[in-house]
């Protein structure tokens, strides 16, 4: 049976990566694809497990070579995801995770057309820039820049299937587990996972 294609995208800020984490601590079938950037790594983060880090000029090789599921530039550097981080996956019945930005899933969207995508909004404009400042990771320009980016970002919570506003964190990871868990139940793949049940609760009787 084929893994789910999840696709978790929001505004630099609202949360996403700390509800994804948490959905993954708590949701042992599904599987994080790691995506690549040529950005530089931000304090704590490491290679492999975080992102792949790349340079701008491995990440142009590997878009030349058609080895990314999708990719896209954002804030000046690229982020992708690459073939065999997701396929593989898939094929052998994981449900994949992808953590990208709205760009990204677009593109995800027209290759898989039954993933299944979540846009995480914060729960105000005010909300968010305290949440960038709060992590002390970004000058005031790159802060400015990602506030200016977030509107745009959010105007494409449309084309998302589910809409999880990020205003109490553990409601959020309950709000996201509960996408999870309710695909699970779609008919198509419960006739799939329980075809011999289904079967013998409808054969005629002897």
């Amino acid at each position: 049976m084929r893994g789910t294609l999840f696709v978790v995208a929001a505004p630099s800020g609202a949360g996403k990566s700390s509800i994804v984490n948490a959905v993954l601590a708590r949701d042992p079938q599904i599987r994080l694809s790691i995506s690549f950037t040529s950005r530089a790594p931000r304090p704590g983060e490491r290679h492999a497990q975080h992102y792949h880090f790349v340079p701008a000029d491995e990440f142009q090789r590997m878009i030349d070579a058609g080895d990314f599921f999708e990719y896209a530039r954002v804030h000046g550097d690229w982020k992708g995801t690459a073939r065999q981080s997701v396929e593989p996956q898939l094929a052998a019945g994981h449900d994949v995770l992808l953590e990208i930005d709205w760009q990204g899933a677009a593109q995800v969207r027209a290759k898989v057309p039954d993933a299944i995508s979540v846009f995480i909004l914060p729960p105000s404009r005010e909300a968010l820039e305290q949440r960038m400042r709060h992590r002390g990771q970004d000058s005031e320009a790159v802060i400015a820049q990602r506030l200016a980016a977030a509107r745009e970002e959010m105007s494409h919570y449309a084309e998302f299937d589910y809409v999880i506003v990020n205003e109490v964190f553990e409601t959020a990871v309950d709000d996201m587990c509960a996408v999870f868990t309710a695909s699970r139940l779609r008919r198509a793949q419960q006739q799939t996972r329980h075809g011999g049940l289904i079967a013998a609760l409808l054969a005629p009787d002897a």
